[in-house]
């Protein structure tokens, strides 16, 4: 990592640290960057536990998802390895998971997911915008607060990825599934301008 690990005494931030501990078995590596601003560490805390809690409108492996794909088009070592962990978890199609980076292609995928997954890219791929389709394809299946969530869940993820690789975040070894794609077809895949069929799918 780009920053050095510094102990951390917070009783505030502490108590999440033992959690994770627990939970993953170590400490997640941003959690020890975040954790040197514990007001941050708290509303980041927030914020994620909030949209990838078990009420949510968005079914939990759709959450999921979208957290591996905007980590993939980031290329967040640390992003990918922990969300594909969970993906892994929730979804029960290892073949699915492993072909998330090529999902246009890919016959795995349902058409709330493929519409779900348009907006996810569109929304993070630089140069690229949401358009009118790409919204009404995503509004055959979720209602107006169900996109707000979605929408805040993309940009989450977004923010956490970009904060990883700025400050070279490592992975920890969580997944095992060959999940990270080939960075030139991912290039390829985002420099291909969308189809109206591709985006209404």
């Amino acid at each position: 990592m780009r920053i050095s690990i510094k102990k951390i005494d917070s009783i505030w931030v502490k108590p999440l640290l033992w959690l994770q501990a627990r939970h993953y078995g170590q400490v997640l590596n941003p959690a020890k960057l975040w954790g040197r601003k514990p007001v941050l560490f708290w509303l980041v805390a927030g914020f994620f536990g909030f949209l990838d809690r078990k009420k949510s409108p968005i079914q939990d492996v759709m959450r999921s998802l979208i957290c591996v794909r905007v980590s993939q088009l980031n290329d967040c070592a640390f992003c990918v390895d922990a969300n594909g962990m969970k993906l892994a978890e929730r979804c029960d199609s290892e073949e699915k998971i492993k072909a998330l980076a090529n999902w246009q292609h890919s016959d795995l995928f349902t058409q709330q997911e493929r519409a779900v997954l348009a907006y996810t890219e569109a929304m993070t791929i630089t140069g690229q915008r949401v358009t009118d389709e790409v919204l009404n394809a995503l509004q055959q299946w979720y209602s107006s607060d169900d996109i707000i969530e979605i929408t805040a869940l993309v940009s989450f993820q977004n923010l956490s990825a970009k904060f990883n690789t700025a400050l070279d975040v490592p992975e920890q070894g969580f997944c095992t599934l060959p999940i990270k794609p080939n960075n030139a077809a991912v290039s390829q895949e985002q420099d291909k301008p969308q189809t109206d069929t591709q985006q209404t799918k």
